[in-house]
């Protein structure tokens, strides 16, 4: 036998540490599943602050912890922690820093007022997963992202690590969920998110201007593989593109009871 395919899941929310919604149970479901299939998985989200991380067992990876990521200008120290699913036998990695995670709740504070640094959150997200994954020497051939705070992955993936080796076969999977959210980022997003490999022409949909969920969205698209509707009702617009440049390679809306299998076999498709 080959080796087990390997399937990175970077997820905005996980139950047990975020309360259930359409992606946080999913993202608790679905990684398992595929896991008893026979596939080798890890998994990523943000260390909000509002997870308890003495009830929910977390504590720090020293050796992946320590780097520090630079956006704007300013150094951020990139903190990685871990807990383990013990029914499902599965781990889960986070993404912590004092200054976007620690103290905070999601993507709103505890008024339903949208951080407004939560475009800078999506570049560090992203940005450290992906060189977390290279610290564990992991070598992902789907990577399924679930929800906004991921979006910028597909263009790091293709663009930034184009050449790694842990990231050069890398197959992306994007599920559009229904959270949109209503603070546009500012102006400027396409300068800060910027690494080495990505050109203005890969940004003009963004460029010099706000971005909205719309934008965000199919910018991430622009540069992946496949896509899902993850919620029974997404933004139109964001469905027809996606429909449009997927094709075959776009899955409608799937049932709690079908849509392990339709991923999982989506993930075939595309690798």
């Amino acid at each position: 036998m080959g080796e087990a395919t390997k399937v990175l899941f970077i997820t905005q929310e996980i139950t047990p540490y975020l309360p259930e919604s359409e992606i946080s149970t999913i993202c608790r479901q679905l990684p398992q599943a595929v896991q008893d299939g026979g596939k080798e998985i890890r998994t990523f989200m943000p260390k909000f602050g509002c997870i308890n991380e003495r009830r929910n067992q977390l504590h720090e990876v020293q050796r992946l912890s320590g780097m520090n990521l630079i956006i704007d200008d300013t150094d951020h120290p990139l903190i990685i922690k871990v807990a383990s699913i013990q029914a499902a036998r599965m781990q889960v990695y986070f993404i912590d820093n004092d200054d976007y995670f620690h103290h905070r709740q999601t993507m709103a504070d505890e008024n339903g007022v949208e951080y407004e640094d939560n475009n800078e959150r999506t570049i560090f997200f992203a940005r450290g997963v992906l060189e977390t994954v290279k610290k564990l020497r992991w070598t992902p051939d789907v990577i399924h992202c679930h929800g906004w705070m991921t979006a910028l992955v597909p263009l790091y993936i293709k663009k930034a690590y184009h050449d790694d080796p842990f990231f050069r076969n890398s197959k992306i999977v994007y599920s559009v969920y229904n959270d949109d959210f209503k603070t546009p980022f500012k102006e400027g997003y396409d300068t800060i998110l910027r690494l080495d490999g990505v050109e203005d022409s890969d940004l003009t949909s963004i460029k010099n201007q706000s971005v909205d969920f719309v934008a965000l969205s199919k910018l991430a698209l622009d540069f992946s593989d496949a896509a899902i509707e993850g919620s029974e009702t997404i933004n139109a617009q964001v469905k027809e593109y996606a429909s449009e440049k997927f094709s075959d390679k776009f899955l409608s809306h799937q049932t709690a009871e079908t849509y392990i299998k339709a991923y999982t076999d989506l993930y075939d498709k595309v690798m």
